[in-house]
């Protein structure tokens, strides 16, 4: 599997504890960010092979992270993840991330094998 150094953006602390936990067990270097903003300053400041990044955040949600950066950014590879709100179902919040420029996307709660999979697809890509 190819090594590479990885973003998780998640609002939730837990599960970016879980998220880095398993990635760096798969030999990843791994940052992490509490919201988009973040995401993005430590991205600009340090880049990442691939960024994992939720969607439904406070402060800049995971769709304005996808658009700022095919923007800015437009090779880095992304994938989105959501368990979705009372208002939006995950699929819906999915769909609309791949037509921003996801190239994968998963539906919380995503288990560690998935995870793992879905990472290294895109870096052999």
């Amino acid at each position: 599997m190819q090594m590479a150094r990885l973003l998780v953006i998640d609002d939730d602390g837990l599960t970016r504890k879980v998220w880095k936990t398993i990635l760096e067990d798969a030999g990843h270097e791994v940052r992490l960010a509490e919201n988009g903003r973040e995401g993005l300053d430590l991205f600009r400041e340090h880049g990442a092979d691939l960024i994992i990044t939720d969607i439904i955040m406070p402060e800049m949600d995971g769709l304005e992270v996808i658009m700022e950066l095919w923007r800015d950014f437009p090779d880095v590879k992304v994938i989105a993840a959501s368990g979705g709100t009372h208002r939006m179902n995950p699929k819906m919040c999915l769909a609309n991330a791949r037509a921003l420029g996801a190239l994968r996307t998963l539906e919380k709660p995503i288990r560690g094998p998935e995870l793992v999979a879905a990472v290294a697809e895109l870096l052999a890509s």
